[in-house]
């Protein structure tokens, strides 16, 4: 049996040659690696002396899960690893099959295990596309070892599949191709007479096969069509010549296409990317990231709640005035939306990217909360109390209260709490240093109206 009819084994039928010999598929898929030697890229788990090559070349292929942005190769290698199998190979999509048909594959693949010993390796495109319910079917026959799976999906499968089938599967995950690695597919398609674009004269200038490497973002499907776009609108000339150049070419695959999903793995690495750009006084970092989420039509109330977080977390008091910036970008890009929000939202992150960093305020309340739910908790002191209601003299209830506007400097030192705690510590950080003073000296002056308990301890509870 050919390798197509055994990828095919779940009844997709293949490409339908045209009169020329040339079939009718797009390049991309045409060009599909047929062994390990012509696939490009994933050398951090297929080159030789990686698990997955030993795995394949072995046939000691076990359930697998491949996740990857499009164009990776998911599908090419599930191919390969049918080519090498002696397993039956069968066919699912996360898109189009429904229960019955994975009952019939699971149903098939127990019967021919009983009766022939020969194992299934199922394949399931999109895996991230089934249900819980969906995933749950397939549990049983791939922990007894009825079939072994193989998962592809562009999402990450530790939030997107069940975990039953995740801990019972080898994860892998495979990266965008380098641009060096879609130039030699492109030098690959136009030479193969046979399933490329061999068959034509095509001259494709060295700055459009770049660009054509560049552009895709490591897709190999986007770069390989887009070339045969270029090659099938192009006429030839009075030699009969197709000649490719850089304007062609960026007709041909125009706007960049940024691998960007709403709530996966891009949407949130990207905007950990942001900040932590930002937390690292890195601006044009911070700019880059941005872009990108602009770029990819993120929502503008997402960016700035999270520049919002980022102001009063990493910035805190060492610049107050970031929390208010951050703030006033919020409210803008709540009104103006894109594209306008783009300016005020990079004023926001311009302006915490190169701000002094004081994480102390979330130390300080963290430490306070964490006292509060794990030590015993505290009485208010009576002088403390409220003091404006009936009876609330006689309690003793303010008692003793001193007004700080009625001393010099607006201070007096007085107990505020029962005990000796102390959860803030300002840096020496932009405004923090002031206040570093100003603490230090009233803290001072505490200490020697009220001396601390020897038990006192800083940053906890005593």
């Amino acid at each position: 049996m050919g390798q197509v009819d055994l990828f095919n084994a779940g009844g997709t039928p293949p490409p339908r040659p045209t009169e020329a010999g040339q079939s009718v598929a797009p390049l991309a898929a045409r060009m599909r690696p047929r062994n390990l030697a012509e696939y490009a890229g994933q050398t951090h788990i297929l080159a030789p002396g990686q698990l997955l090559r030993r795995a394949i070349e072995a046939d000691r292929i076990q359930s697998l899960i491949f996740f990857g942005p499009p164009g990776t190769g998911k599908t090419s290698l599930a191919q390969i690893i049918a080519a090498h199998t002696k397993a039956r190979f069968e066919k699912l999509s996360g898109v189009e099959s429904n229960v019955a048909d994975m009952r019939r594959v699971l149903v098939g693949a127990s019967h021919r295990l009983l009766n022939s010993g020969q194992p299934t390796i199922l394949f399931v495109d999109e895996i991230h596309r089934f249900n819980k319910a969906q995933q749950d079917v397939l549990l049983p026959d791939v922990e007894s070892g009825v079939v072994r799976l193989i998962g592809a999906t562009t999402h990450n499968p530790f939030f997107f599949v069940n975990s039953p089938l995740v801990s019972r599967s080898q994860i892998f995950e495979l990266k965008p191709l380098t641009e060096d690695e879609l130039m030699g597919l492109l030098r690959r398609a136009l030479a193969d007479g046979e399933r490329g674009l061999g068959h034509l004269r095509i001259e494709l200038a060295e700055d459009a096969l770049r660009h054509l490497g560049r552009v895709p973002d490591g897709d190999a499907r986007k770069a390989l069509n887009s070339l045969e776009i270029a090659a099938l609108t192009t006429e030839p000339d009075a030699d009969g010549v197709i000649r490719i150049g850089l304007a062609v070419a960026e007709q041909c695959i125009q706007k960049k296409a940024v691998v960007y999903d709403g709530d996966g793995d891009a949407h949130y690495d990207t905007i950990s990317a942001f900040i932590k750009s930002m937390r690292g006084s890195d601006p044009d970092a911070a700019l880059y990231w941005l872009a990108k989420m602009i770029h990819a039509g993120e929502d503008p109330r997402f960016i700035a709640r999270r520049i919002m977080v980022h102001a009063a977390e990493d910035v805190g008091l060492a610049d107050p005035m970031a929390l208010v910036l951050a703030t006033a970008a919020c409210q803008a890009a709540e009104v103006i939306g894109w594209p306008e929000a783009r300016i005020p939202i990079a004023e926001a992150a311009l302006y915490i990217a190169t701000a002094h960093k004081s994480n102390t305020v979330i130390k300080a309340i963290d430490a306070a909360l964490d006292d509060v739910r794990q030590g015993r908790t505290l009485a208010v002191p009576a002088h403390l109390k409220d003091a404006h209601y009936r009876g609330a003299k006689q309690l003793g209830h303010g008692e003793g209260y001193q007004y700080a506007h009625g001393f010099e400097g607006h201070f007096v030192p007085q107990d505020y709490l029962g005990e000796a705690r102390r959860y803030y510590e300002p840096t020496e950080q932009g405004v923090e240093k002031k206040i570093k003073e100003r603490l230090q000296r009233w803290r001072e002056l505490t200490a020697q109206a009220q001396p601390v308990p020897p038990s006192a301890k800083p940053g906890g509870g005593a």
